[in-house]
């Protein structure tokens, strides 16, 4: 089955056709953001695909009910919509998304295959806050966990480097891009993750805070005179690596992180600080660790974090060979003969587990 790919970000738009070997027949990215996606473009892409068979979409949040990937009729994509406000950084491109596939290849199926899912299965201890009980259920609070369709990739993809697939495997996923989450992914399933409810808890992000001490909001609200959108908007686009160095891209962060004084060193130093706390602690909920994963733009491309991060966890046996690391490109172990952990560094391919699901649900 060729499946088309497509992959709706905050920061970009993903276009990858597949045929029934997972072999890349086209590809295309557009830049994309408050402003949308250029659809003109979208259309003079599928406009030269031949014989499109099925359309995998990726969905950030499926929400307590969807908790496997779904084939897209009129009562799933209302339920989608209902959940712009659990996502409302992501939800509305992939919906976007949708609608426009819809237009341009009528009567393709189409598939929502979900960042979610991977997490539903995260125990009780790992999923469920510390609030009352009443909130709990009647808003079905919980963390839900992302990027799980690149933790489910990467990690599966890790046991195949290791020659370790379906054995007894403790791996960390480290999915840095300018959104990032780590999981632990214990016998291939996730059994937890840095983001919670919303896309917003964990790492320090490219605009996006991760953990913030609530009370520090509300103190904001009450003291700061801040209303609920400017809070949004600050956490969700003003806040990150933005707020710390003035740019979200980590590329300038590191060339300026040397200069003394410049604020990209804070920057620099925070990002990394929480990315080895949050390791260690996803180690600690598998009771130890075999092999640590870098994926995504900034795992796949900045060695100089790669390397921070493993110095600060060598006391659970992480050490890369500073060689490799430097040198890695696309799939690659950069671990030190003798560190006890496999280190790895594995190309981000959520269009293969995508494709996956989307023929697994229409088979």
């Amino acid at each position: 089955m060729r499946v088309l790919v497509v992959n709706a970000g905050s920061t970009s738009l993903k276009l990858r056709f597949l045929d029934a070997n997972d072999v890349l027949l086209a590809d295309n990215e557009l830049p994309a953001g408050r402003g949308g996606f250029d659809q003109d473009a979208v259309a003079r892409f599928l406009a030269n695909l031949d014989r499109v068979e099925a359309v995998g979409h990726r969905v950030v949040h499926g929400g307590p009910r969807l908790s496997t990937a779904v084939l897209l009729d009129a009562p799933s994509e209302r339920y989608l919509r209902s959940l712009v406000d659990l996502a409302p950084l992501h939800q509305p491109p992939a919906l976007d998304g949708i609608d426009l596939a819809r237009r341009l290849l009528p009567g393709v199926r189409a598939v929502a295959c979900f960042d979610t899912a991977f997490h539903a299965g995260l125990p009780p201890a790992a999923a469920t806050y510390a609030i009352p009980e009443e909130w709990r259920d009647r808003y079905t609070l919980r963390r839900y966990g992302f990027h799980g369709l690149s933790h489910a990739y990467a990690s599966r993809r890790a046991a195949e480097l290791l020659g370790r697939p379906g054995e007894h495997l403790r791996i960390v996923t480290c999915h840095l891009g300018a959104g990032a989450s780590l999981a632990a992914v214990l016998d291939g399933k996730s059994v937890d993750t840095t983001m919670g409810f919303t896309p917003l808890e964990g790492l320090v992000m490219a605009t996006r805070p991760g953990d913030v001490d609530p009370g520090l909001l509300l103190w904001l609200e009450r003291h700061g005179g801040l209303t609920e959108p400017e809070l949004s908007d600050a956490l969700e686009h003003r806040a990150g690596l933005k707020a710390l160095a003035g740019t979200d891209d980590m590329r300038g962060i590191l060339a300026r992180a040397s200069i003394v004084g410049d604020r990209s060193r804070l920057a620099f130093d925070v990002y990394v600080h929480r990315l080895r706390a949050k390791a260690a602690a996803m180690a600690a909920a598998m009771n130890g660790l075999d092999c640590l994963v870098f994926t995504a733009g900034v795992g796949e491309n900045a060695n100089e974090v790669r390397a921070a991060a493993a110095a600060g966890l060598g006391f659970m046996g992480v050490a890369v060979d500073p060689e490799l690391n430097v040198s890695a490109r696309g799939d690659a172990d950069i671990s030190a003969s003798d560190a006890a952990v496999r280190t790895l560094v594995i190309r981000a391919r959520e269009d293969l587990e995508i494709a996956r699901q989307v023929r697994e649900v229409l088979a």
